[in-house]
């Protein structure tokens, strides 16, 4: 026979973890896209002092964000539509805008469906795609962010021959 206490343990067990289920849950939900995305000055907006963020235009030196541009050699559509390509074939992505330069993605974790705003910005002149990627709740992402970002990188450079 069980105890008391390890009835009352596993009664909190059986509240608790739900309740804290739904809570996470929610949250990943609700969640409004940032006001500071887009172009601003030719610039995306700097990562917030938060780990759960990467960008290829903060400073070298803040290695917990930053992250080397990727190169291309034709054209700035060009660029783009390989962008636009590598997103579509990711799971959990979805395209929401799109400019000549400039592209905006969500991704939604599977479990929580937690959103992160990923966004592209390719310079015809350096030949360089800048990129952005944020978790928009929270304050870790477990590096998230930063293994979606090399992974695309990857399928960039592969796509671009860079």
């Amino acid at each position: 026979m069980r105890s008391p206490k390890t009835v009352s343990l596993q009664r909190r067990v059986l509240i608790w973890v739900p309740l804290l289920f739904a809570v996470l849950f929610l949250a990943g939900c609700g969640a409004e896209p940032p006001t500071n995305l887009g172009i601003e000055s030719g610039r995306l907006a700097p990562c917030p002092d938060t780990p759960n963020c990467v960008s290829t235009q903060e400073e070298a030196e803040d290695t917990d964000h930053y992250m080397e541009p990727i190169s291309f050699s034709g054209s700035t559509e060009e660029a783009m539509e390989a962008v636009a390509r590598v997103i579509e074939e990711m799971p959990r992505a979805e395209i929401v805008h799109s400019e000549d330069d400039y592209l905006r993605a969500e991704f939604t974790s599977r479990i929580f469906r937690f959103v992160d705003d990923v966004e592209f910005r390719a310079d015809g002149e350096t030949g360089l795609i800048d990129f952005r990627s944020a978790s928009r709740v929270g304050r870790s992402d477990l590096g998230v962010n930063r293994e979606r970002m090399v992974e695309i990188t990857t399928r960039l450079e592969n796509r671009l021959g860079s």
